[in-house]
């Protein structure tokens, strides 16, 4: 009887936890969504140090690179910023995006 009603409580915790974990996961992309996106090609270094995984000194190589190449094309191109990997770029993917800045106003051609 002890046997059955610990197997029980086990699986009764097992199945807690995985609803826990479960929950936390769908609530990861809500959560990415729900912070505004990080345009590279504007971002300040503090906009830059909030991504996950940025310290000061890879911001600063991201700004520095911006102003090498004249900005991002796509965002794959953080790529080729000293310091991110794809892992690192897989950590931001959701929370970046490339705009090209206009001198020109809006309505203009």
């Amino acid at each position: 009887m002890r046997y059955v009603i610990g197997s029980v409580l086990a699986c009764a915790v097992l199945i807690g936890t995985a609803s826990t974990v479960l929950a936390q996961q769908a609530d990861k992309p809500a959560a990415a969504a729900a912070r505004a996106s990080v345009n590279l090609n504007t971002a300040t270094l503090d906009q830059l140090e909030d991504l996950p995984g940025i310290g000061r000194a890879t911001a600063q190589r991201i700004v520095e690179y911006r102003q090498k190449s004249g900005g991002f094309k796509k965002i794959e191109d953080l790529m080729n910023v000293k310091g991110i990997g794809e892992k690192s770029f897989l950590r931001v993917k959701p929370l970046i995006v490339v705009s090209q800045k206009t001198d020109k106003p809006t309505g203009e051609r």
